[in-house]
């Protein structure tokens, strides 16, 4: 477990460093509050039904009265993924003794590996707040769709197994009653999004 976070944490500093160097997006709004697509936040009340990292069957109602941070990604991904958990795992340690309040899910979009031990392995490198969930292939496209998350599977030689996965990188909040609230682009200082937070806690 500690050689496994050691890696994890070195393939943020890594990825950090890059998208500081590229620049790849400066989408920092605070007050950002639109739906994906432009859809209204009033319209929209994603729903999922999978399974936890220790094996439990949850649904959007399990966490009713959490703020939910929602990201989508993979286990196996090199840089977008363990950067964005460090990057929730931040954001609860500034949110102090109002973390309580808030719950950050990491969805799998790669059933195929991630499975239940393994899931619960890697978001536990990060953070014991986060909570991964993995279901079947048809219950994580279920999760997507009402999420409207991009997500495939793409053919790489040099990946693991031969493939990598394309995903949507947004961070969701989503309100104590279910309810679509905004997002976090990738690459959001933790600083903000706590302090966005904060302000709604």
């Amino acid at each position: 477990m500690k050689k496994l976070r050691l890696v994890l944490w070195a393939t943020v500093v890594v990825a950090l460093a890059a998208f500081i160097i590229f620049n790849v997006r400066d989408h920092n709004d605070p007050d950002r509050t639109d739906g994906p697509q432009g859809t209204s936040a009033a319209d929209f009340f994603p729903s999922f039904s999978l399974t936890d990292h220790l094996g439990k069957p949850v649904t959007g109602q399990t966490y009713r009265g959490k703020w939910l941070l929602v990201f989508f990604g993979f286990t196996h991904c090199p840089d977008i993924c363990p950067t964005t958990l460090a990057e929730l795992a931040r954001v609860m340690d500034l949110l102090g003794s109002k973390a309580e309040a808030v719950k950050p899910l990491f969805i799998s979009i790669d059933p195929e590996r991630d499975r239940v031990k393994p899931l619960g392995e890697y978001v536990s490198a990060f953070h014991p707040a986060i909570t991964g969930l993995t279901g079947t292939g048809k219950q994580v496209a279920g999760a997507a769709q009402a999420f409207r998350v991009y997500f495939e599977k793409q053919e790489q030689d040099t990946a693991p197994d031969g493939y990598t996965m394309g995903h949507t990188s947004s961070v969701y909040l989503i309100s104590p009653d279910g309810a679509f609230v905004r997002t976090y682009d990738y690459g959001t200082p933790p600083e903000l999004i706590a302090g966005d937070l904060k302000e709604k806690l």
